[in-house]
């Protein structure tokens, strides 16, 4: 067996779009598996427009990494899975929900990007990262959001919807991370 074995299916050229597609994968199967409870491959391939193939392998990896586990089921080849019954840390998971989990794939999408943008197309092998320090209130951190939000709207629909996609356009990942900054200790005081 070879690496290229081991890759998904359809991304044994490096492709460096392919971490996007992952996150998209992985994030569309445990949505769909918060729906339905269990789902096999080819169910979810039939649901959400990807290959058995894909789904299957994708399914594999988020049960690796122990996000989800095989359903039980009266054997033949169909393999059902589900989320996962027992979190080690359930509270954390509990109160965050997926947030944890996405926020894992966008940083290992993330990562994926920096080791692999120099076999991307020329024209896509530069970023818009970039991050900023603001002193806000609650209500201005909302406002900030809601505008981004408003921002990103009009692109919105182009996941579902290929048709209106512009000629050239790949899927880009959009994360926004709007939190308040703590004190390193119990000894610093509020400077607000």
């Amino acid at each position: 067996m070879t690496e290229e074995d081991l890759s998904p299916p359809g991304n044994q050229t490096g492709d460096a779009g392919a971490g996007l597609r992952e996150h998209e994968v992985r994030t569309a199967l445990l949505d769909l598996l918060a729906e339905v409870g269990t789902v096999t491959a080819t169910e979810a391939a039939t649901r959400l427009g990807y290959s058995s193939g894909l789904c299957s392998f994708h399914l594999r990896q988020l049960a690796r990494h122990g996000h989800i586990e095989e359903a039980p089921h009266s054997g033949g080849r169909a393999r059902p899975w589900r989320l996962r019954q027992h979190v080690p840390d359930a509270d954390a998971f509990a109160e965050d929900g997926f947030g944890g989990l996405a926020r894992g794939l966008e940083d290992e999408s993330w990562q994926r990007w920096l080791a692999q943008r120099g076999q991307a197309p020329a024209e896509w092998r530069h970023d818009e990262a970039f991050s900023a320090v603001a002193y806000l209130t609650p209500d201005e951190m909302s406002r900030v959001a809601s505008a981004i939000r408003r921002t990103l709207a009009p692109y919105q629909d182009r996941e579902h919807r290929p048709l209106a996609r512009p000629d050239g356009a790949r899927p880009v990942a959009l994360i926004t991370r709007l939190f308040p900054l703590l004190p390193h200790g119990a000894d610093e005081t509020d400077q607000g």
